[in-house]
């Protein structure tokens, strides 16, 4: 018994820290995003409809911080800074999907 509990103590753990990241508001629009390939900020923020500037510069440096997300300086001329998945952000996407998946399935949308 001391075992499953421990086991089921070390997933909930996992799941939380996933959550802490994933939880937050446009951090799953945001790697949805760049599954489709590199993205420069300006691509991001039209992509992701009604984040602020400073929204998507804190959730890209929290993605970033997690391994998720690297950002890239091109020191051009001109400067550009683009975004792309890291491999753990491109292993995250078909979880993702499938999350979304389930939602759609078995959550109801709440009314306005």
């Amino acid at each position: 018994m001391a075992e499953a509990e421990t086991a089921i103590h070390v997933c909930d753990a996992a799941v939380t820290l996933a959550f802490s990241v994933l939880g937050k508001r446009w951090n799953g629009m945001i790697v949805a995003t760049l599954g489709g390939g590199p993205a420069t900020f300006v691509a991001l923020r039209r992509a992701v409809a009604g984040i602020s500037d400073t929204v998507l510069s804190d959730r890209l440096a929290e993605l970033a911080q997690a391994g998720l997300v690297a950002r890239t300086v091109d020191a051009g001329p001109p400067v550009t800074v683009s975004y792309a998945l890291t491999a753990s952000g491109e292993g995250l996407l078909p979880i993702l999907n499938q999350l979304g998946e389930w939602a759609s399935a078995n959550l109801e949308v709440p009314a306005h």
